[in-house]
């Protein structure tokens, strides 16, 4: 019996912010320096910009205590853009970081496909589930037996 897994399009609350240090003339674009801003959040703990990925410390933390492969995680800068601060000028952030995805899609619990989109396994995506992943696309991956 083969495991399941799923592609998962996250959250897009922002964009990569202009304090991102990345070499574009390679695809996908190499980041070596990641900084995500904010426009707008709806609350999910999993968020992207192309082509990076942010979790909330929670999700690292779990994560980690799940054992899961194909991931390390990273410091990032988060800031809010003037919009996000007009649209929420309460709205706190939780500390983020980057999830390095480095895994195999379809063998490791988080992997890239070869269209560079997230693919998690199902103990992952029952994981992120439990937290907050309210607005991520999600679809089945097929795995070739």
């Amino acid at each position: 019996m083969t495991a399941a897994y799923y592609n998962l399009s996250p959250e897009v609350a922002g964009g990569l912010g202009e304090r991102t240090v990345m070499d574009s003339s390679v695809h996908p674009p190499r980041v070596q320096r990641l900084h995500y801003e904010m426009e707008g959040w709806l609350g999910d703990e999993l968020l992207e910009s192309f082509p990076c990925f942010i979790v909330t410390a929670r999700v690292k933390d779990a994560l980690i205590g799940l054992g899961a492969s194909g991931c390390t995680f990273d410091s990032v800068e988060v800031s809010k853009s003037p919009t996000f601060e007009e649209l929420y000028p309460d709205r706190q952030l939780p500390p983020f970081f980057w999830l390095k995805v480095h895994g195999r899609a379809g063998a490791d619990d988080l992997g890239l496909s070869e269209d560079h989109r997230l693919v998690a396994s199902k103990r992952v995506l029952d994981l992120l589930k439990a937290l907050d992943l309210a607005n991520c696309d999600i679809s089945e991956y097929p795995v070739a037996v």
